[in-house]
């Protein structure tokens, strides 16, 4: 069963935060070469981001149920508990700038209803974001940590 659930998280991890690195890196820049635009790569972006926004939901719930389960030592669970904490924050704030971004889109035309608004929230939206990516990585490094952790303790024998 464990291998399974870190199975799982791993799975959650790559389709999250590998989806946003291939789609901010590639996919972007690429779409608003051929579209010729950046506001109709952004209405494909607007509807591409509710699917990450949703993978992060499922990620983040496994990653906490992976913290509570196997962070042993006081100092990690912690620290894997403040990470977890901040970027489940990151998503629900994420989340949130998203709607307010949406309602400055005039999806039938692809228009921008308030250019200014819109260009604030989106600066936010991707300094959260990047924050948020930078803190899964660190999270990423000590549930590595905790996994070894564990594997090692289950590995000494029992006097």
């Amino acid at each position: 069963m464990t291998l399974f659930r870190r199975f799982l998280l791993l799975v959650a991890i790559a389709f999250w935060q590998g989806g946003f690195m291939f789609y901010g890196g590639v996919v972007v820049p690429t779409g608003t070469a051929v579209l010729g635009s950046e506001v109709e790569q952004g209405f494909i972006t607007e509807s591409v981001t509710n699917s990450l926004n949703y993978a992060g939901g499922v990620c983040v719930l496994l990653w906490g149920i992976t913290i509570a389960l196997d962070a042993r030592s006081p100092i990690l669970k912690r620290a894997c508990g403040a990470m977890w904490l901040f970027i489940t924050a990151a998503l629900a704030v994420l989340i949130g700038l998203h709607v307010q971004m949406d309602r400055l889109l005039n999806v039938a035309d692809h228009t921008v209803l308030n250019e200014d608004r819109f260009l604030g929230l989106h600066q936010a939206y991707l300094t959260t974001i990047s924050l948020q990516w930078i803190v899964c990585l660190l999270l990423l490094l000590l549930t590595l940590q905790m996994w070894r952790t564990v594997d090692a303790d289950q590995a000494r024998p029992t006097s």
